[in-house]
């Protein structure tokens, strides 16, 4: 090969360098500017752009950061006919708090369907949570052997019974009635000192905010005598005072270790059999059934919780009397214990309730208010 010939092929290879140098430029540059792009409608979504997600988050979420540290367990039954409540309560907690939340979410077969639809194309998507159902054979005989009592009972108000099964790789859990609301943040509630001994804390009910909850036409409610026949012999050799104070087990901090180790749940099914036998309720009792044999197992056993991360009877008559709006918005945690359930017709501070409710994607629930002209 000539000179000129080896001359005019390095031309060529170097015309062919030089090309696919330049396509690979403008490729680079190319991405670079669709980055960017990207990146300022996201920090700027008022230019137009619509995300493939913002359908489903309100419009005041930020972008989720994945939560990291200590988890907190945090236990919830699910009913089907209040599935709302659970929602509520479940985003108030969520969005209240920077914690690594874990719900544990204790149901029935019936409801795990339209609770996994609601979760998951909603904003609540993101939760960190599993689903367990709640088993009835244990308590099979041991509540009534009336069966229409059976059937009116809410056999999910004793899942909290049976807290270690739902997570038993945690030594501290907190348990949630459905109907609170969280207002302040959650890990100051699961940061409870629980002194040795004590397998559970609960709120005083004479020593709280909520003192002298008096539900109208069924007597005190705030003392022993309001749950337990004390003219039964049972209860009687148990020494209790029936003017000690009651609490209200709706909000649970339970060292699980204890729990586990003092064998607090054949305890509580020891009672609910016992009462079945025996009747060892009050007859004025307007509560849960399961709050007695709770009363008895923690009798002068239990730690307590702060007032305000426990104010209830929200959902009694003239609750909207008892609490002005200033003391609700200060609490950190809200009751709607009573009849009147924040998403009915005639709850006190239902708007409360409703700024942490999310509307259900499958339209089966609706909270019932007066301004959807319903009668």
């Amino acid at each position: 090969m000539t000179d000129e010939a080896v001359a005019m092929t390095l031309r060529r290879v170097n015309a062919i360098i030089l090309v696919l140098l330049a396509v690979a430029f403008l490729i680079i540059v190319q991405r670079n500017l669709l980055n960017l792009s990207d990146f300022f409608h996201k920090e700027h979504p008022d230019t137009g752009l619509i995300l493939p997600f913002e359908s489903e988050l309100s419009p005041d979420l930020r972008l989720e950061v994945v939560r990291k540290g200590e988890e907190i367990p945090v236990v919830i039954t699910a009913e089907e006919e209040r599935l709302g409540a659970v929602i509520a309560a479940m985003n108030s907690v969520y969005q209240n708090s920077k914690a690594n939340v874990v719900f544990t979410i204790v149901t029935l077969n019936n409801t795990v369907d339209h609770l996994t639809t609601w979760l998951s194309r909603t904003k609540l998507k993101n939760l960190k949570y599993k689903i367990v159902i709640f088993k009835t054979e244990p308590l099979s005989g041991k509540i009534s052997k009336d069966p229409q009592v059976v059937e009116a009972v809410k056999l999910l108000s004793f899942a909290r019974f049976y807290l270690p099964v739902y997570i038993p790789n945690a030594e501290k859990a907190i348990y949630l009635d459905d109907d609170i609301i969280v207002q302040g943040d959650i890990q100051e509630l699961y940061e409870t000192n629980l002194k040795p001994g004590h397998a559970a804390a609960f709120s005083d009910d004479c020593d709280s905010a909520s003192a002298k909850g008096i539900i109208r036409g069924v007597g005190n409610q705030n003392n022993y005598l309001g749950y337990l026949d004390f003219k039964k012999e049972a209860i009687k050799k148990l020494g209790m005072r029936a003017n000690t104070c009651s609490f209200n087990p709706g909000v649970i901090i339970a060292n699980l270790t204890e729990w586990k180790n003092q064998n607090i749940t054949r305890q509580l099914e020891h009672w609910i059999e016992l009462n079945t036998q025996e009747d060892l309720y009050s007859k004025t009792l307007a509560e849960s059934i399961s709050t007695p044999p709770l009363l008895i197992v923690f009798y002068k056993r239990h730690a307590t919780i702060d007032p305000m991360w426990h104010v209830r009877h929200l959902g009694a008559t003239g609750a909207g009397n008892r609490y002005s709006p200033q003391f609700v918005k200060a609490a950190k945690l809200l009751h709607w214990n009573g009849h009147y359930k924040p998403w009915g017709r005639t709850s006190s501070f239902s708007d409360v309730w409703d700024k942490w409710f999310i509307p259900d994607p499958t339209g089966k629930f609706h909270p019932v208010r007066r301004h959807t002209g319903d009668n």
